[in-house]
């Protein structure tokens, strides 16, 4: 299967399986000939991992490791729950931040009228 069909199959584009191969996160794709890669089925199920991994916001360098894990029959679990448990306590920080700041810019909105006056309350709290 050449870059394209994987990409179709897999939903990672064609330039993001370039880059997880320049990276090293997936090893590169074998060469035909030609030169064009082509991608086994094995290589699918790696890319799938890898979206679903992205899909749940890790990073890449705990993707890398995960797949590492993935890929290691003699894993302890306790090392992949790590990972994922340290992944969720990076969520919950970011939800906190990004929750202070919805509250923040609801509160700002709230008091501002809205109107033709050229008072603005945001553009205030913002420039102070």
């Amino acid at each position: 299967m050449n870059i394209g069909q994987a990409a179709s199959a897999t939903g990672v584009s064609a330039k993001m399986i370039r880059y997880y191969e320049s990276i090293a996160l997936i090893p590169a794709g074998r060469r035909t000939d030609a030169g064009y890669r082509i991608y086994a089925d094995n290589d699918l199920h790696t890319l799938r991992f890898v979206k679903r991994a992205r899909l749940l916001g890790f990073s890449l360098d705990q993707i890398r490791d995960l797949l590492s894990l993935w890929q290691n029959k003699e894993r302890a679990s306790s090392d992949v729950k790590t990972i994922a448990i340290g992944h969720v306590a990076e969520l919950n920080q970011r939800i906190a931040e990004l929750t202070e700041m919805r509250d923040t810019l609801q509160t700002m909105a709230s008091c501002c009228h809205g109107d033709h006056r050229p008072d603005c309350p945001i553009l205030q709290s913002l420039a102070d």
